[in-house]
């Protein structure tokens, strides 16, 4: 599943990915929130929220879309990295949606393929399935089929209570917990971790600026 570089692709269109990036992580859409590997930019992913009303709600998917050399021409792939149990979603995280095959247009961005992957867990396609039994279990027995990818969703796209809580109970182990001392502890604590965040983000658009 490895990526190609971007020394393979031509300069302008490596430029055209970089710009869209840096876009995307200034600007994300609703529920997708692009990750930037800044050692290889070539790795695109990204985390799409489940959307709510779906046996994905309240999971957090992990994506990831692999370019051929002859993108923006030849469709990239796309991956899920996080399991899910869907009829579009090989059980290897293959993903079959037209956008990504006979509908494919270079001019179509990274954005769009987001947001096409993020519907597709809205409304799924049994008619082109990878998954045969969940893609069945969607067109005969869609009790079963949404019970089925919400279990799938709850044990492996939920982030668990204590990652979720962390930032929340930074003072309550090993730490005074009332007085001048703990109120200050704590206004020091999140000065540390709002100083640990700024520079990402300048980071991220730094690399991709380099580019």
């Amino acid at each position: 599943m490895a990526s190609v570089s971007f020394e393979n692709l031509a300069p302008q269109v490596s430029r055209q990915i970089c710009k869209e990036l840096q876009q995307l992580i200034s600007d994300p859409p609703e529920g997708i929130k692009v990750i930037l590997n800044e050692e290889d930019i070539s790795d695109i992913q990204a985390i799409i929220d489940g959307p709510a009303g779906t046996p994905y709600a309240s999971g957090h998917f992990r994506v990831k879309l692999v370019l051929g050399k002859d993108f923006p021409s030849g469709p990239p792939k796309g991956f899920f990295l996080t399991k899910i149990f869907h009829p579009n979603v090989s059980q290897q995280g293959e993903i079959c949606v037209n956008t990504l095959k006979k509908d494919w247009k270079p001019d179509l961005g990274i954005k769009h393929i987001f947001l096409t992957i993020k519907c597709l867990l809205i409304v799924p396609n049994a008619e082109s399935a990878l998954n045969e039994e969940a893609g069945k279990l969607l067109l005969e027995h869609y009790e079963d089929y949404f019970q089925r990818a919400k279990m799938m969703t709850e044990i492996h796209a939920k982030v668990s209570q204590n990652q979720s809580n962390a930032d929340a109970h930074l003072n309550e182990d090993n730490s005074p917990t009332e007085g001048p001392t703990a109120s200050k502890k704590a206004a020091t604590d999140r000065t540390v971790l709002a100083d640990k965040k700024k520079p990402v983000v300048k980071d991220k658009k730094r690399t991709l600026k380099r580019l």
